[in-house]
C-alpha cells in the first residue's frame, strides 16, 4: 500500500507565513475536504462564486461508499460553474468544481486527475489527505487547500503538506463548523492557517488569483 504521508522537503519560498496568500501569486487548484455538515458548507461556498471564476475546485467529502452522482447535482443547483464527479486521467480545467467520487481517492497530478482503490485513510475514501498532499506534490505554492466541518482528522496532515509546499492554507473557523473536529485537527496541524467563519470563506475565495490557464500543467 502506497504512503501517501510519507513527508517530503518542503518547497514553500522563504519569508512568506504559512496560511498567508503570498504577494503576487496566481494559483493552479484549490482542494476542499469536508465531513458531516459538508453540504450546508460547500452550498453556503458554491453560492459565493462568480459565472467567470477561473480557479479549478476539488471537492473531497466523505460520503457512503455507494452514494450516487447527488452531491454533484445538488452543488450544481448553486453554482453557474460546471459541476462534475471526477472520472481517471480527467483534464484539470479552469472554472470546473470537481468532486472526488465515492469509494475512490482522488489523485491530484500535473495537468489530470488520477483515481486510486488504494485503503482507506483515517478511514476514509476519499481522503482528503490524500487529496491535498497530491495536489501540494503537484503544485507546491500555488495550492489552495481549505478545511471545513466534520467529524475526524482527515485533512489535517494533508494542509500541512500544503503549508509546507508554501501555499495557502484556510480552515473553516471551529466556532462556525456544524461539527468542529476537522477544522480544530487542521487548525493544531497548521496553526499560522488562515481562520475564517464560514460565511466568509466564499467570499475569500472568490478574490484568490488564479493562472487562468487551459489545460493546467503549471508548477
Amino acid at each position: 500500500m502506497k504512503n501517501w504521508m510519507q513527508p517530503k522537503r518542503s518547497t514553500g519560498k522563504s519569508g512568506s507565513p504559512e496560511g498567508s496568500s503570498p504577494p503576487g501569486v496566481a494559483y493552479v487548484i484549490a482542494v476542499i475536504g469536508t465531513s458531516w455538515g459538508g453540504l450546508a458548507a460547500l452550498r453556503r461556498i458554491m453560492d459565493c462564486l462568480p459565472s467567470e471564476y477561473h480557479l479549478p475546485i476539488a471537492i473531497v467529502q466523505h460520503r457512503h461508499r455507494d452514494s450516487d452522482a447527488l452531491l454533484a447535482r445538488f452543488l450544481q443547483d448553486h453554482t453557474r460553474l460546471q459541476v462534475c464527479e471526477v472520472e481517471d486521467k480527467q483534464t484539470i480545467d479552469p472554472g470546473r468544481v470537481f468532486i472526488a467520487p465515492a469509494n475512490y481517492h482522488l489523485l491530484v497530478e500535473q495537468g489530470h486527475f488520477s483515481l486510486s482503490i488504494e485503503a482507506p485513510v483515517r478511514y476514509s475514501r476519499p481522503s482528503i489527505d490524500v487529496a491535498m498532499t497530491t495536489a501540494a506534490d503537484a503544485y507546491g505554492h500555488r495550492t489552495v487547500g481549505i478545511v471545513l466541518t466534520g467529524a475526524n482528522a482527515d485533512g489535517a496532515a494533508g494542509l500541512r503538506r500544503i503549508a509546507d509546499a508554501g501555499g495557502l492554507a484556510v480552515v473553516q473557523d471551529p466556532a462556525s463548523a456544524e461539527v468542529n473536529v476537522m477544522p480544530a485537527a487542521a487548525l493544531h496541524a497548521v496553526p499560522t492557517a488562515r481562520v475564517l467563519p464560514l460565511d466568509r470563506i466564499g467570499p475569500f475565495l472568490a478574490t484568490v488569483p488564479s493562472m487562468q490557464a487551459s489545460p493546467v500543467h503549471h508548477a
